[in-house]
């Protein structure tokens, strides 16, 4: 009897670590398959992926339209651009197309407050909880927006000729005083600040979105980022410049005078792309370095997803 207890023991621990260990096991592979991407969308449907920044892979969108925008969000990636054009991937290989209800261009994307927000020509705004059902929303103007951003519990859009709207939601919006008459290319936040940038070297700073201040730059800017506690801002002719308070910008060598059209950060990397298959890369916003995209395609919109 004493020589069964100690049998049946033993089986019973053997058993008890198995079913532990298989456990560890399963958690530690779902933990490793959990990586950020990069994805960068182009002309002609073109899409390119990378886990680090450097090396990168070609991927199918399933159209021959324009891509402009990319954004990250709720475990999608959404992608829009010609003729109202909305493709979304959970994993960046596979990619669904969506009915947008416009026809217009949507020229950039972002995601905040469990909202999907895209813009693009004539005023256009659409909005989605889930990336898969959208809705026209009112944007009281008929002026192309080209940059859109969410920080601070407020969405902010830029366009033509100065133009900046506001919303709290994503579904009421409210034109702001810019100050300038300067077409406005893109519009970041970071460090409880937005940052617009746009034609003839224009950035203007803002705490809320609202208020708005001019501040000193150069050449024009097409797209800027925040991240490890630096704004990027790209541009024309390869231009690059950094800041750590969004007020003194700092000029830094790209290596090239292609156009630079939009910056992100992720992973340690800052990413920017632009005109003929151009990318390049920077740990710290200052040194940068060119990358191969196997394309000569124009490059439109950059994210990291984490």
């Amino acid at each position: 009897m004493k020589h069964l207890l100690i049998i049946l023991s033993l089986l019973l621990f053997s058993f008890s670590f198995i079913s532990c260990k298989s456990k560890d096991s399963t958690t530690s592979t779902d933990n490793s398959t959990t990586t950020g991407l990069f994805v960068t969308v182009g002309d002609s449907g073109t899409i390119l992926t990378s886990s680090d920044g450097t090396s990168w892979d070609n991927g199918t969108s399933g159209t021959t339209n324009h891509l402009y925008g990319v954004t990250y969000g709720n475990g999608t990636f959404m992608i829009v651009g010609d003729s109202g054009t909305i493709i979304t991937s959970s994993d960046g290989t596979t990619w669904t197309s969506k009915t947008s209800g416009t026809s217009y261009g949507l020229l950039v994307v972002t995601y905040g407050n469990n909202t999907f927000v895209s813009v693009g020509f004539s005023g256009t705004i659409l909005t989605s909880s889930d990336g898969t059902t959208w809705t026209s929303r009112t944007s009281g103007t008929t002026i192309h927006l080209q940059g859109v951003t969410y920080g601070n519990g407020t969405f902010v859009t830029v366009g033509l000729t100065g133009t900046i709207l506001t919303s709290s939601d994503g579904t009421t919006w409210t034109s702001r005083t810019s100050g300038t008459s300067e077409n406005l290319q893109g519009v970041s936040y970071g460090n409880g600040l937005f940052v617009a940038v746009g034609d003839s070297g224009t950035k203007l700073t803002s705490p809320d979105g609202t208020t708005w201040t001019s501040r000193t730059s150069g050449r024009s800017k097409k797209g800027v980022t925040y991240g490890n506690s630096t704004f990027v801002a790209v541009g024309s002719s390869g231009t690059i410049q950094t800041s750590s308070d969004g007020v003194t910008w700092t000029s830094r060598t790209s290596g090239t005078t292609i156009r630079l059209h939009r910056v992100t950060y992720g992973n340690g990397t800052f990413v920017t792309v632009g005109l003929t298959g151009t990318i390049l890369t920077s740990s710290d916003g200052t040194t940068w370095t060119s990358r191969t995209s196997g394309t000569s395609e124009d490059f439109n919109g950059v994210i990291y997803s984490q």
